[in-house]
C-alpha cells in the first residue's frame, strides 16, 4: 500500500489474507466536481482486501466515505463531475478499466449489491416478480415459468411465505421489512461470490433486523460467499465481521479484527464511537460520551490528521503531515492505525 506524500511507504493493506483475496481495493479515491471547479475528495487512497467466505465490516458515520466506497468499485457513480482512481480487482480483473458491457455481466451475477434504501432501489412501477425474474433471463438464462418459479424460491428463501402471491406485488404494497427481504432476493438470485450489503437493517425495526443478519450470516456460511457490510451501528459488526476497517473523512483511520478492535480500540475516533453507544454492563444513569463536534469539522488530509478538530488527544504533530496508516501491537492480532498519538492499550 502507498503512502501518504511525504511519508514513508507503508506495506501494511487492511483485511491483508493469505493468499489470492477475492477482492482487491488499492489507493481507491473518489474526487467529486462540481461546475464551478470546487472538488470534494469523498474517498482518499482506501486499500482493502476480502477473502471468500469472510465478513468485512465498514464503520464510520455518514459522510465518511463508506457508501461511495462500494459504489465507486462497482462502477455505480456516473461518470460526470466524478474522478476514480486506483485498482479495484475481482478475482483478478480490474472492474474499474473493464469494459461496461462486461462490467454489467459481473454486476449481478458475481457482484451484488443490497442497497440502503428499498424504496427508492426498487422499480415502483414494476412488480417484485418482474424485477427479480428480470435478472434470472439476464444472467441465468431462465425463461417463463421456470424463472418465475425459481423466483418464488428466492421470496421463500428469505423468508416470504405465500412467495406466488407476493411476485404479483408492487413495491408500495410491502413493509419495509418485506421489501428489503426482496432486495436480498434479488441479490441471491444469481448466486454472487460477493455480495456488498449497505446499511441493510436500515430504518427496521430489531426484530426484523435481526432476522436480516442472520439471512446473511446463514449466506457466508454455506456459500462461502464474501461479504462487506457497511453500518454504522457497532452492534451488528460485533456480531457479524470478521475484520472491521473504521473510516473518517474518506480514509480508513483504524482496522482491525473485531476481537481485537472492540478490546483494544486504537485510534481516538474510534473509542469515541464505542463510547457514546450503550453498554448494559455500566450502571444505569451513566451520561453517554459524545464525539465533540461534527463530521463536518474535519481538516485537509494534506494538512493533518482530519479527525484533529474533534480529537481530545490532538498533539502539535496532529497538523502539519498527514498521519500514515502503521501497525502497532495489539494482544489479539493485527491492527492498524492512522494516528501520531494513539489511545495506549488497556
Amino acid at each position: 500500500m502507498s503512502g501518504d506524500a511525504g511519508v514513508a511507504v507503508v506495506d501494511e493493506v487492511p483485511g491483508l489474507v493469505d493468499g489470492t483475496p477475492l477482492l482487491k481495493v488499492r489507493d481507491l479515491t473518489v474526487t467529486f466536481s462540481s461546475r464551478n471547479r470546487t472538488t470534494v475528495r469523498a474517498v482518499d487512497g482506501v486499500s482493502l482486501d476480502v477473502a471468500p467466505g469472510s465478513t468485512v465490516g465498514i464503520v464510520g458515520e455518514s459522510g465518511s466515505g463508506k457508501s461511495v466506497t462500494s459504489l465507486a468499485a462497482l462502477g455505480l457513480l456516473g461518470r460526470r463531475g466524478v474522478e476514480v482512481g486506483g485498482s479495484v480487482e475481482f478475482d483478478g480483473a480490474d472492474l474499474l478499466h473493464m469494459p461496461e458491457d462486461e462490467l454489467r455481466a459481473v454486476r449481478g451475477r458475481e457482484i451484488a449489491m443490497i442497497f440502503q434504501d428499498p424504496m427508492s432501489s426498487l422499480n415502483p412501477v414494476l412488480t417484485v416478480g418482474r424485477q427479480i425474474t428480470e435478472i434470472l433471463e439476464r444472467h441465468r438464462d431462465l425463461k417463463g415459468n421456470e424463472a418465475r418459479d425459481r423466483a418464488a424460491e428466492l421470496l421463500q428463501s428469505v423468508g416470504i411465505g405465500d412467495s406466488l402471491r407476493r411476485l404479483r406485488s408492487y413495491p408500495h404494497q410491502l413493509s419495509g421489512g418485506m421489501r428489503q427481504r426482496v432486495m436480498i432476493a434479488m441479490a441471491l438470485a444469481c448466486s454472487p461470490r460477493l455480495l456488498i450489503a449497505d446499511e441493510p437493517t436500515t430504518a427496521l425495526d430489531v426484530t426484523i433486523s435481526a432476522q436480516i443478519l442472520e439471512l446473511l450470516r446463514l449466506l457466508v456460511a454455506e456459500t462461502q460467499t464474501a461479504l462487506v457490510l457497511i453500518t454504522h451501528d457497532l452492534g451488528v459488526v460485533a456480531g457479524m465481521c470478521d475484520t472491521v476497517h473504521v473510516m473518517y473523512s474518506g480514509r480508513i483511520v483504524e482496522s482491525a479484527p473485531r476481537r481485537a478492535l472492540f478490546a483494544e480500540p486504537q485510534h481516538p475516533y474510534t473509542t469515541g464511537l464505542l463510547a457514546s453507544v450503550p453498554r448494559m454492563d455500566q450502571p444505569r444513569g451513566n451520561p453517554l460520551l459524545p464525539i465533540p463536534g461534527s463530521p463536518s469539522d474535519t481538516l485537509p488530509w494534506s494538512q493533518g490528521c482530519a479527525f484533529a478538530p474533534r480529537c481530545t488527544r490532538r498533539v502539535p504533530e496532529s497538523v502539519g503531515c498527514p498521519p500514515p496508516l502503521l501497525h502497532v501491537g495489539s494482544r489479539a492480532g493485527r491492527h492498524l492505525v492512522r494516528c501520531v498519538n494513539p489511545v495506549p492499550s488497556p
